[in-house]
């Protein structure tokens, strides 16, 4: 494995401030390997000239390639692009905002020479993200452990290397609401981590925003877990159990006592709480069914608006166009 072909996979979103950095720092790294590389660009429907940037700079440089999505898909659906589209031999991802430094893919190419098919990045400090960032995803990857069967190690992101073997087995994997690093730990293989220190954005903000963290959570969950649907039948019974039982205290306290029910006000908080309670299942509920019905249209995962690069096999993307025909 002297000589290996490895595919970088860069994610982007509105990156223009970083792109011409992100790409110098990549190339810097990967030349000092030794080996064949390209470095695959999603452009993940961006509304600056993070596309053009990278159009250009493919015009000089043989080892970069350019997917261009005809609209904002997500992030997790542009690493499944790269993947789609990658060839070498290992596969990395990394985002393009620079909070995980390029050189530790040195580090994870080693791990992978000597035989590990999945290495993943292990986040012990994160720099420049707030008290409330820190806190929600030490929550998150918590919940996720106890929630899921799976072990999806804690405080990690998609920065990793797989091998082509991993990147093979993704690929037929077709689920709409995807959640890779979930995916990547389903499907086993002999995994390990190097640790990191994750540094503050370079330029820009963050692309994840409160609204997308949490459809990233929800995600994740219910990809991997059916639990939520056990706790909703749980409390299910257990207010069913104690409805009944306040029934027969009713009834008794009707037909053998003198009381009477105190006002409307204690009624109208039961049924404030039952009715929200009921709501809050049903919620839990239509996440999973919202689910089947995003896998049951079948629909693309995304749409190319453009593919650019010197390294594109024609005749391994003619392949792949058939295969979605």
């Amino acid at each position: 494995m002297s000589h290996a072909f490895i595919s970088v996979i860069v994610p982007m979103y509105n990156e223009e401030e970083v792109i011409g950095t992100t790409f110098k720092r990549l190339k810097e790294v990967m030349d000092s390997t030794g080996d064949r590389y390209e470095l695959i660009f999603v452009n993940d429907g961006s509304k600056d000239r993070s596309a053009d940037m990278i159009r250009e700079l493919s015009r000089k440089h043989k080892e970069i390639v350019l997917i261009d999505f005809s609209r904002n898909f997500g992030h997790q659906i542009a690493i499944t692009a790269g993947m789609d589209y990658a060839q070498g031999d290992a596969i990395i991802i990394i985002d393009a905002d620079l909070q995980d430094p390029p050189e530790i893919m040195l580090d994870m190419i080693a791990k992978w020479r000597e035989g590990y098919e999945v290495v993943y990045g292990k986040r012990i400090k994160r720099k420049g993200e707030t008290w409330f960032k820190k806190t929600t995803a030490m929550l998150f990857y918590r919940t996720l452990r106890a929630l899921t069967s799976v072990d999806i190690p804690s405080d990690t992101g998609d920065f990793r290397l797989i091998d082509r073997k991993v990147c093979d087995v993704l690929k037929g994997l077709k689920e709409k609401n995807r959640f890779v690093r979930g995916l990547i730990s389903w499907i086993g293989f002999k995994q390990t981590s190097v640790e990191f220190v994750r540094e503050e954005r370079y330029a820009g903000v963050t692309k994840y925003p409160l609204k997308r963290m949490l459809k990233f959570a929800l995600d994740a969950i219910t990809s991997f877990s059916y639990k939520p649907l056990r706790i909703a039948s749980y409390i299910g019974f257990t207010i069913s159990f104690v409805s009944f039982i306040y029934l027969l205290i009713v009834l008794y306290q009707r037909l053998f006592t003198e009381s009477t029910t105190a006002g409307w006000a204690s009624i109208v908080a039961i049924n404030l709480l039952f009715n929200g309670i009921i709501l809050i299942l049903l919620g839990v509920i239509g996440e999973y069914i919202g689910r089947i019905y995003d896998e049951t249209k079948n629909r693309p995962l995304y749409i190319v608006r453009e593919a650019v690069g010197q390294q594109l096999d024609s005749e391994h993307h003619a392949r792949k166009s058939e295969d979605e025909r």
